[in-house]
C-alpha cells in the first residue's frame, strides 16, 4: 500500500513539474508613467496570474517611456507590450481610435465599447488582428481635459493664439489644435506636464488621473482651471505578438481585461475626488453642442486622412446615439 502512495504521489509531483515545464514564457513590456508601482503595473500584475491557466509565464518588464516601450515590441525585444491606445495605433488602428476626439462621452459608453472588443464575435476578432500583431484587450486610463492656465479661457474664441503640448505621434492632437487656432508644440508623453507645469505653453491635453500623478495643479496654479468638455477617453491597450501565443490566448486575454473595468474606474473615480470644486471651468450647454459639432468634423476629416478607422468610428457613433438617441448625429450621420 505504502509503495503504491509513493508512486502515486511521485505521478502526481511529475505531472505539476511537466505542467510548470509546458508554460511559454513571454515577455511583456509595460508602459506605466509610475512605472513598477503604477496602477497600470499593478493590474499585469494580476493579469500575470491569470495567464498562467492560459498556458503563458509572463514576464512583466515596466518603462517609463512609452516609445522605447513600442520599439522594443516592433524590434522583438519583447513578446507583447501595454501602450496607450494612442501610440497603440500604429500597431491596430481599430481599437487605437477608440482614443479619438470628442468619440467616447462618457464611461458608460466605454465601457460599451470595451464590452464589444472583448464580445468573441467573428466580425469583432477580424478587427482585433493587424499584421503580426492582436490585441489583448483595453483598460480605461479616464477621460481626458483641457488644462489651463488661465480660466477664463472657455471659449473656442479665447483658446486662439494660446500654446498648446500636443503629441508629437498624434496628428489629430496637432490638427485639433490648429483648427481652432491654437499653436501646437510638440511634446511626448514625458515632458508634455513638465512644460505645462513650468508655463513653456498655455494648455495641456491629459487625463483627470494626471491632475495629482503630473502635478498638473502646479502649472494651473493660481488662475487656471480644467475644462469641463470631455476630449476623450484614454486607454491601456495589450498589443500582442500573435504568433509567440497560443490560438485562444488573444480573447481570454480580453476577456480578463474587460473584467477589470470596474477597478480602473475606481482608481480614476479616486483621482476625480482629489480634484477640488475651483478648478472645473463650467461651460454653457449650448457650447457643448457647438464644441459636439467641431469634434465630429475634426472626426470626419482625420478619418478621411486615414488617421482614423472607418469602422471603428461608426462603432463608436452608434454606441453614442444607443445611449443618446437625441444628438443630431444620430438623425444624420456622417462617421
Amino acid at each position: 500500500m505504502r509503495y503504491i502512495t509513493i508512486l502515486i504521489l511521485s505521478a502526481l509531483l511529475s505531472s505539476i513539474s511537466l505542467s510548470a515545464h509546458a508554460l511559454e514564457k513571454r515577455k511583456f513590456c509595460v508602459f506605466d508613467i509610475i512605472g513598477a508601482n503604477g496602477d497600470i503595473y499593478n493590474i499585469m500584475k494580476d493579469y500575470k496570474t491569470a495567464a498562467v491557466e492560459w498556458g503563458v509565464d509572463v514576464e512583466l518588464k515596466p518603462f517609463t517611456d512609452e516609445k522605447i516601450a513600442a520599439e522594443d515590441l516592433k524590434a522583438g525585444q519583447c513578446d507583447a507590450a501595454v501602450l496607450t491606445g494612442i501610440r497603440g495605433r500604429q500597431f491596430n488602428s481599430f481599437t487605437g481610435s477608440m482614443d479619438s476626439i470628442g468619440a467616447i462621452p462618457s464611461y458608460e459608453a466605454m465601457k460599451t465599447v470595451i464590452s464589444v472588443i472583448a464580445s468573441n464575435t467573428p466580425s469583432i476578432n477580424k478587427q482585433m488582428v493587424s499584421g503580426p500583431y492582436e490585441v489583448g484587450g483595453v483598460v480605461p486610463m479616464g477621460a481626458a481635459f483641457l488644462f489651463l492656465k488661465d480660466q477664463e479661457l472657455d471659449t473656442v474664441e479665447e483658446l486662439s493664439g494660446k500654446s498648446i503640448a500636443v503629441l508629437e505621434y498624434d496628428s489629430a492632437q496637432a490638427s485639433m489644435a490648429s483648427r481652432v487656432g491654437m499653436s501646437p508644440v510638440m511634446s511626448d508623453i514625458t515632458n508634455f506636464s513638465t512644460r505645462f507645469n513650468n508655463g513653456s505653453v498655455d494648455i495641456c491635453f491629459a487625463p483627470i488621473m494626471g491632475f495629482s500623478a503630473l502635478e498638473l495643479y502646479k502649472g494651473m496654479a493660481p488662475d487656471g482651471g480644467i475644462l469641463d468638455y470631455t476630449l476623450g477617453q484614454l486607454s491601456a491597450q495589450i498589443i500582442l505578438k500573435k504568433d509567440k501565443f497560443p490560438a485562444d490566448y488573444a480573447q481570454q486575454s480580453r476577456e480578463f481585461m474587460y473584467g477589470q473595468f470596474d477597478r480602473a474606474m475606481r482608481l480614476i473615480d479616486n483621482a476625480s475626488n482629489e480634484v477640488d470644486d475651483k478648478w472645473w471651468i463650467r461651460i454653457p450647454d449650448a457650447d457643448k453642442l457647438r464644441y459636439d459639432e467641431m469634434m465630429r468634423e475634426a472626426r470626419v476629416s482625420l478619418t478621411q486622412d486615414g488617421v482614423y478607422d472607418k469602422s471603428m468610428m461608426g462603432l463608436l457613433r452608434k454606441v453614442r446615439c444607443k445611449l443618446e438617441p437625441t444628438r443630431a448625429e444620430c438623425v444624420n450621420p456622417m462617421e
